[in-house]
């Protein structure tokens, strides 16, 4: 007998070692086992309450590195104290920088758009490092705390990438970009842009772009106008979710998280601790999750006959109790998988059965481990410039009285005050009265003569930074700089 291929597992939480060992049952009797070594890993509320606030051991970040895919069930995540998501830590301290999602009306999954005759059935593929999931946060001052969202190039690309290529393989013909690019200008702006700039290496696929809240509309009005969109990664997280939705709810949505060297396959749905240990947990999701995994490693074979089964099983009624023709009395979650056993051979008839055909053996090949973290780069010969720094300030000065304070402390500098905006909005030197404030101004200031910035480099910035800083408490600084003849920063509201 060949070597097997070792695969990490983690069962999960609440339901999760039920249905993961359902879907193992499942796998088994299809043949993956004789291709697959599932190895245990030790992860989730065990490990938190073990005082790991990480909730995974060194043996299970050894064995994950050592595998390349882990195939997990739902995972706790400790409500307070400092634990962070298991499944954001994974996903980012793996460079999983893709999550696929696959959401497809399913026979005998009854929702408003089966009950209609619309076909449900499009990938979302979400950015999965980057954007509000960086979880840089702090407290500015005593009313203001702030988020950072962090948008690059590179991470724009993999995921963008990702997305073409899969299209290309699946021979989808258009591709969306979901985004929000009238507003957040400069971070969904370069998303946008690089969406088409990687797009165009693909000529025989259509691009479009969607602003994110008219895609959330036309998703729920007309859902088979869309076969892929990719988002940045908080967008993404929503879009996911209502897309689940549509097809009855995250029990049915598989996710794949994608990187260079590891990849996690895993359910997204809760662990519901309401049902744990009862023996009625639906598997569907960890099981098409798990399918996502076989096509991953090459074994074609096995994933469409057992996803063949799977939709015969589900056109004959069979069902769990969250789902499914009330008139069929539900199974518990052994029957349900048993069911589908039965059926291993068989092909649906409400649409088309996949080719149990092509490779069995797993054909993944992983790149050398890295010695080091990657740098990777997408711009290399920027040329910028200084020209000036935005102070963010702590006070409760009006504005104008703030304004007349700066001037005077950078009257003998090569800067001149130019804004003072309070949440994004202009209040000096132009503005509303009505506009409400909070205790937190930004204060921009810009070369008095926008000819010495080839040369002024960012110390001048700085030192005026530390002049204003013996007078006002100082929450944050920003060097503004040009970037190849353009601002790489953006205008206030109203200015």
């Amino acid at each position: 007998m060949t070597q097997r291929t070792p695969i990490a597992l983690a069962a999960g939480d609440g339901i999760g070692p039920e249905i993961m060992d359902a879907a193992l049952r499942l796998f088994q009797a299809a043949g993956v086992f004789d291709h697959l070594e599932f190895i245990p890993v030790q992860m989730g509320q065990s490990v938190f309450a073990a005082g790991d606030s990480r909730g995974m051991t060194d043996e299970a970040i050894r064995t994950i590195e050592d595998c390349g895919v882990l195939f997990k069930g739902p995972m706790g995540t400790p409500i307070g104290g400092g634990g962070k998501s298991i499944n954001v830590s994974l996903r980012k301290m793996y460079g999983a920088f893709a999550n696929i999602r696959h959401f497809q009306a399913l026979p005998g999954v009854e929702t408003v758009y089966s009950k209609a005759g619309v076909p449900v059935d499009f990938y979302v593929i979400r950015e999965n490092i980057e954007d509000t999931y960086g979880g840089i946060e702090h407290r500015l001052t005593s009313d203001v705390v702030e988020c950072k969202r962090l948008i690059s190039a590179p991470g724009c690309d993999q995921v963008h990438r990702a997305a073409f290529e899969l299209a290309k393989r699946l021979g989808i013909a258009k591709v969306h970009c979901g985004h929000k690019a009238n507003i957040m200008k400069m971070t969904d702006g370069l998303f946008l842009e690089r969406f088409h700039a990687v797009g165009g290496d693909y000529p025989d696929i259509e691009r479009g772009d969607v602003i994110i809240d008219a895609l959330c509309m036309n998703l729920v009005i007309r859902p088979q106008n869309y076969k892929m969109v990719v988002l940045p990664n908080l967008q993404g997280d929503i879009v996911s979710d209502l897309a689940a939705g549509l097809v009855g709810g995250l029990g049915f949505a598989p996710s794949a998280n994608i990187g260079h060297h590891i990849s996690i396959f895993e359910a997204v749905h809760g662990t519901a601790p309401d049902i744990a240990g009862k023996g009625i947990a639906n598997p569907t999701s960890l099981i098409l999750s798990g399918l996502m995994m076989l096509r991953h490693l090459g074994m074609l074979r096995q994933a469409a006959r057992i996803e063949n089964a799977l939709y015969a099983a589900l056109e004959s009624g069979v069902h769990t109790g969250d789902f499914g023709d009330p008139a069929i009395s539900p199974v518990g979650t052994d029957a349900f998988v048993g069911a589908i056993i039965e059926r291993l051979g068989d092909k649906p008839t409400t649409r088309i059965a996949k080719p149990e055909e092509g490779a069995e053996t797993p054909s993944v090949h992983r790149p050398e481990r890295p010695r080091t973290n990657t740098l990777m780069r997408t711009f290399e010969k920027t040329a910028s410039v200084y020209v000036g720094c935005d102070i963010y300030i702590e006070t409760v000065l009006p504005s104008t009285e703030l304004a007349e304070r700066l001037q005077a402390l950078c009257a003998h500098t090569p800067f001149k005050l130019t804004l003072l905006s309070n949440r994004g909005t202009q209040v000096w030197p132009t503005g509303s009265v009505y506009t409400e404030c909070v205790d937190y101004f930004r204060a921009r200031f810009e070369l008095r003569d926008m000819t010495q910035s080839a040369a002024l480099g960012q110390g001048p910035a700085i030192q005026l930074l530390n002049k204003i800083a013996e007078k006002f408490t100082i929450t944050d600084f920003q060097p503004l700089r040009f970037f190849d003849g353009k601002a790489g920063y953006s205008l206030a509201q109203g200015q």
